[in-house]
Order: structure tokens, then C-alpha cells, then sequence
């Protein structure tokens, strides 16, 4: 059948008018400026090369089994996976998803209960708002990295037996800023709530060994819940939640996208253990990595671009430019020289804070860095 409702026709042709519209587009050779695969794991032939000697020397391609874990989906390559990664995590134990959508949303779902309130930063991720959307507690936005509009609705909302989830993001997906952590753990124990952090983008950029934000700074004892996703740093799929041990016994029997749901294939599973056996070793590209975000940012003032540029000493480097059309024209322009840089348009972003998404890895060099800052300069200026 071709036809379809008329509502999604008219959302469509909405989103038309607006320069709005998604389209799938295939993969390009340009030089990437785009992807979240910071360190380029998801392109070494190392990690690909031990992830299948690790599956045939443990006879793990004969034995997989599919299923959800509780059923016939589990295998002994996931327990060696998630103490492998409660380890490198400093946490008292791991449960992995099957992608960070799922993770939050499991989370949000299942472990706020009804009488709870759940404080969260306003630009969080669209898997978090879904899975808070699921949730029976009461839930309210504060002010972006604001934690006096956050400590004035710890206030109002601290009543009786309630608990209170606060949630942020250690690295935020659109603008590449950073919470003042310390300070936010402070104000969480002063109130005994809850701190729930997405590391998604931090996981691989920062700390010793790429822990991620919390962890370097210390700060692992005082979160309730970190959410490491594999999609971007260990470019893999899959994601896990980090907590103690009765959080995870919680989330096994009450976390509905972990029970209702085909577990990852032992392959994949395998695939992340190895990526973070990698991570442990690899400090060249984490370098690099960090070299090249020092460089970029050192470039966009000395070109006189850094009023346009969110503040960011992260991967993440998203310059403001207002306007659907505005914004693709320019990432056009970028393209058509051979720079994969995205236009992030709203919907996704509110309007009024399109931008360009530039995304640094450790495989960019200098050169293409302050060969795409110098164009982007000559077409704004």
C-alpha cells in the first residue's frame, strides 16, 4: 500500500517547508569532520584481526545463541566483558545494552518510581527525555549546566519519601560542553540525590586511558549510574550501564529493553571486550585525539571564529549559525571542498541554535584542521 495517513503527510511536507527534512545519504570520501568515531576504532584492523582470533580460540562462533539474555541469549563472553569492564571502570559491576537508547531508556523507565522526581539538564539527549517519558516519577528540566535553577528545584521538589534523580551529561552530544562536575556532586550528596551521567561522548576522550570525564576527575563513588556508550569512542555498538551491584540486580529483572529484547550477538559482545582491551593500551591515538582539540581551538580564535564556537574542550566543536537554510548552505559549501561537515538543523537543535557539528579525531592531522577552519572563516567573512 502507498497510501498513508494524511496527518504524517502534512508533518512531512512540514518539515519540507522548513529545510528540515532527514534523508539517509551513503558514506562519502571526504575528509571526516562528521563521524563520533573520535579514535578510529571502528576502522582498526587490530581490534578486527584479535575480535575474530578471540572468537575462534575460545570456540565462541560454534556456541553463540541468540535470544534475550535471560532466555538462551546469554554467554560466557558477556561475563567476561562486563568485569572487564567494571574494572577498567572502577565500578562495583557493569550490565551491558544493546545500545545507549536502550540503556537510557531501560534506566529511565525502570528505576525512578512513582512517587520520585527526576531533575534533568535541558539539553539532554533525546534517549534520555524518551526513556523519562516512560517513567511514572514526576519530571522537570533545569536551566543548561544552571545549578542554582537546579539547587531552587531541589528545594521545591524535596518532599517527604520522594528521591531525586538528577541527570546530566558529562559531555553534551550537540554542544561538546562539560558540567562542572565537582561542583554538581557537592550539591547531589548536600541533598542526598541521585547523579546519573551520560559519558556517551566522553568515553575514549577523556582520562588516563579514555574512563571518561567522572572518572578522571574522580568523582565514581559519588554517581548513582554512568551510561557508557560504545558508539562513538570504541566505535562499536552497544552500550553499558555502571553501578553497584544491587542496581544491576534491579535493572536485570525490571529494565524492560534489557529483558524484552534479543541480547547482542557473542561477536559484538567480543568486539567491545577487545575495544577496551585496546583502549587500555592505546595511548597514541588518545593523544593525538587531544592534540588535535588543542590545535582546533587554537586555530578558531587566531582566526577570529571563536565568538561563533560553543566553548568546548571536547571533540565535540559546534559553531552557532541560526537559520535551516543558512547553516546547510554553508556545510554545502564545506562539502562541495571536501570536508564532511554536518549541518545540525531544527528540529533536532531549537531553532535559532542551528549550527555546524565539526567532530575531531585522531586520525585528522593539522593540516585538514586549519584547512577547514580557514575556509569556513573565508566563507563567513
Amino acid at each position: 500500500m502507498k497510501r498513508i495517513p494524511k496527518s504524517l503527510t502534512l508533518k512531512l511536507e512540514q518539515r519540507e517547508q522548513n529545510n528540515s527534512l532527514r534523508k539517509l545519504a551513503l558514506p562519502n570520501d571526504f575528509i571526516d569532520f562528521a563521524s563520533n568515531d573520535y579514535l578510529g576504532f571502528s576502522k582498526s584492523q587490530a581490534i578486527f584481526n584479535r575480535t575474530h582470533s578471540f572468537l575462534f580460540d575460545n570456540n565462541i562462533i560454534q556456541n553463540g545463541a541468540t535470544g534475550s539474555r535471560l532466555l538462551s541469549g546469554n554467554h560466557i563472553v558477556y561475563q567476561e566483558a562486563e568485569n572487564y569492564i567494571s574494572k577498567f571502570h572502577d565500578s562495583e559491576n557493569a550490565l551491558l545494552f544493546n545500545s545507549g537508547y536502550d540503556a537510557n531508556v531501560g534506566f529511565f523507565n525502570a528505576v525512578p518510581q512513582r512517587n520520585d522526581v527526576i531533575l534533568y539538564d535541558e539539553l539532554s539527549h533525546a534517549s534520555i527525555r524518551d526513556g523519562i517519558q516512560l517513567s511514572n516519577a514526576k519530571s522537570y528540566k533545569f536551566q543548561h549546566n544552571d545549578f542554582e535553577d537546579l539547587e531552587r528545584l531541589i528545594s521545591k521538589y524535596k518532599l517527604g519519601n520522594s528521591e531525586i534523580f538528577v541527570v546530566t551529561e558529562s559531555v553534551f552530544s550537540m554542544d561538546g560542553d562539560a558540567p562542572n562536575l565537582d561542583e554538581l556532586v557537592q550539591l547531589c550528596n548536600k541533598n542526598n540525590c541521585f547523579l546519573v551521567v551520560d559519558e556517551a561522548h566522553a568515553l575514549g576522550v577523556f582520562g588516563e586511558h579514555g574512563e571518561g570525564l567522572v572518572q578522571m576527575l574522580g568523582l565514581q563513588d559519588n554517581v548513582f549510574a554512568r551510561i557508557m556508550t560504545f558508539g562513538k569512542g570504541l566505535g562499536c555498538h552497544g552500550a553499558a550501564i555502571l553501578g553497584s551491584q544491587k542496581l544491576i540486580d534491579y535493572l536485570v529483572n525490571f529494565a524492560r529493553s534489557f529483558i524484552y529484547t534479543t541480547g547482542l550477538s557473542p561477536h559484538s559482545v567480543a568486539t567491545i571486550l577487545v575495544a577496551y582491551q585496546h583502549l587500555q593500551t592505546e595511548k597514541e591515538a588518545l593523544q593525538k585525539l587531544r592534540e588535535n582539540v588543542i590545535h582546533f581551538n587554537q586555530e578558531k580564535k587566531q582566526l577570529g571564529l571563536n565568538p561563533l564556537f560553543v566553548r568546548s574542550k571536547s571533540a565535540i566543536q559546534s559553531a552557532i549559525i541560526p537559520g535551516n537554510q543558512k547553516v546547510k548552505n554553508i556545510a554545502n559549501q564545506l562539502q562541495e571542498k571536501g570536508f564532511d561537515v554536518k549541518a545540525i538543523l531544527s528540529p533536532t537543535v531549537p531553532e535559532g541554535y542551528e549550527r555546524l557539528r565539526i567532530c575531531l579525531h585522531s586520525y585528522n592531522t593539522k593540516e585538514e584542521i586549519s584547512a577547514v577552519l580557514r575556509l569556513l572563516a573565508s566563507i563567513l567573512f
